[in-house]
């Protein structure tokens, strides 16, 4: 650009460029080319057609005006330096003297503390869960009203005793011959609960029932109501000389609790 204002400073040229009736701008004169060159290089090259040039005073006539300029090689972009000097890998210190000198020595070892950590394992893992079941378990309080015993030579026959055993009364009947009779030789089939009499008993002459009523859980009264058994005064159930109900709300028998006969059936054990 500078070569083209110092021409024109110094020569007056032609106008190359004049505009169209249309109003597009038209310069046949002027050439424009450009170039891709192999090296590079970028050259465009402005030519002026050939015209009678104005001289100044002082300057020679050197025929048609030709100018060109050129670009530098635009230089490539740089790029980032990514690779790194490879250090050696540091040296692994030898353990040759610290190896067993003898292979099957060195398995045999490995294989005793192996099982040793299994064994030792073992041992602690069953350790805690057994304190941990033992923090479960019931206290000696607790185990003392697990169970109850009761002297049977003091209960007379034909007589009831009432005791307690783990927050509930227990029914304990001392039946007579008769009421053995009489409690077996009913048609219990149509009962609402139906059990017979020789699956409530362990011993015919002794009768342990649960005092609680099947109803409500009120405690029924001893040798009460229609059939000569116990009788609830609640809502009105009445229950036979095998704790069986028989009339009123009740819908079951009263409960047999576990129980056994020990020390040649002079006690009963509940529980």
């Amino acid at each position: 650009m500078a070569t083209v204002h110092a021409a024109k400073k110094y020569a007056t040229l032609s106008p190359t460029v004049r505009t169209l009736a249309s109003g597009v701008p038209s310069a046949p004169s002027v050439n424009l080319a450009a170039r891709a060159v192999a090296s590079g290089m970028v050259t465009a090259m402005v030519q002026l057609a050939p015209g009678p040039t104005p001289q100044r005073s002082g300057l020679a006539d050197t025929g048609p005006l030709q100018m060109a300029s050129s670009t530098s090689r635009t230089s490539p972009p740089r790029l980032l330096h990514t690779s790194a000097p490879v250090k050696d890998a540091p040296e692994v210190p030898d353990f040759s003297p610290y190896t067993a000198k003898s292979e099957p020595n060195n398995r045999a070892l490995s294989y005793f503390m192996i099982g040793s950590m299994g064994v030792l394992s073992a041992s602690v893992a069953q350790s805690t869960v057994t304190e941990f079941l033992r923090t479960m378990s019931a206290s000696a309080d607790v185990l003392a009203l697990a169970k109850v015993e009761v002297e049977l030579a003091s209960i007379p026959e034909g007589k009831n005793v009432v005791i307690k055993w783990r927050g509930k009364p227990v029914f304990i009947r001392h039946r007579t011959q008769q009421e053995i009779e009489e409690a077996r030789s009913v048609d219990w089939k149509h009962f609402r609960d139906p059990q017979p009499d020789e699956d409530r008993v362990k011993k015919p002459e002794w009768l342990v029932m649960l005092g609680v009523c099947t109803h409500l859980g009120c405690v029924p009264i001893g040798e009460a109501g229609d059939y000569g058994g116990w009788f609830c005064p609640c809502h009105g159930s009445h229950y036979d000389i095998s704790g069986r109900a028989r009339k009123g709300p009740a819908p079951l028998n009263l409960e047999i609790p576990q129980y056994e006969f020990s020390e040649a059936d002079e006690k009963l054990v509940i529980g």
